[in-house]
């Protein structure tokens, strides 16, 4: 069974890759550049907005992008992080392998960032301001696990205790041009820290129950991943937290 959702959970990682490069590509071919909408987005406040500065473009500014987000979770009182570099077909690689590359403790210790869209929202939901109806949502989840956005959905529409009908919560991938411009990070390089937007963070229950309390997610590039105690992210980043993925008693697809 564990070998099968592992199976599943690559397949998976495999799909979301191809329909992020579907996305850029139609983006580039078709979206114009909405500055005011953006500029809209980067005014919101926020302790993870603190000090952006745009993506990295050169060996200097890799590190510099380094040193920003060391500075944010030192700021806030981060006492265990660690950053590493990893091969540019790191991606490409097995769980196994990757684990080893970070020496993480297990393939479960390997997470991800997704950012996710409300395609059902009212129409006065634009942004993030309000954390239990933001128009976004990024959602941290296991590699080793699959997402299940009925959970997520039936979640959002809990904080708002019956005060919004349901049909106003339909939580999907959002397109990577909308990710992108939210987070000011690229595809497989998203991570809650420093993000360009405060969007509200939806934490997966089972990352708060692996031993040790440590894991890994993305690092704001490509190459670089955060490795981070889960107190101190939850002190950060102030997540939500909550089961939002399959588990082995779940029969129906997303």
């Amino acid at each position: 069974m564990e070998k099968e959702d592992s199976a599943l959970a690559a397949l998976q990682e495999r799909q979301l890759r191809i329909l992020a490069s579907i996305q850029r590509l139609s983006s580039l071919l078709l979206l114009p550049n909405d500055d005011s909408q953006s500029a809209t987005l980067n005014s919101q406040p926020g302790i993870l907005l603190k000090e952006y500065q745009g993506g990295p473009t050169s060996a200097a500014s890799h590190q510099n992008h380094q040193n920003r987000l060391a500075k944010i979770l030192t700021a806030a009182g981060a006492t265990g992080f660690t950053f590493k570099r990893v091969p540019s077909n790191y991606y490409e690689r097995s769980f196994e392998e990757r684990r080893d590359l970070l020496g993480a403790t297990s393939i479960d210790h390997l997470c991800k960032s997704i950012v996710m869209v409300n395609t059902q929202a009212d129409a006065s939901v634009k942004d993030c301001s309000d954390r239990k109806n933001s128009k976004y949502y990024v959602i941290v989840v296991q590699y080793t696990a699959r997402l299940n956005a009925e959970k997520v959905r039936q979640f959002v529409h809990s904080l708002n205790e019956g005060r919004i009908p349901k049909k106003r919560f339909n939580l999907r991938l959002a397109p990577e041009v909308e990710s992108n411009r939210l987070t000011g990070f690229e595809h497989n390089a998203v991570t809650p820290i420093g993000m360009r937007t405060d969007i509200p963070v939806i934490l997966s229950d089972a990352i708060v129950k692996l031993e040790p309390d440590y894991f890994w997610l993305g690092g704001g590039e490509v190459d670089l991943k955060l490795g981070i105690k889960t107190l101190d992210f939850t002190q950060i980043v102030k997540p939500f937290i909550t089961d939002c993925t399959y588990s082995s008693d779940d029969t129906t697809v997303c």
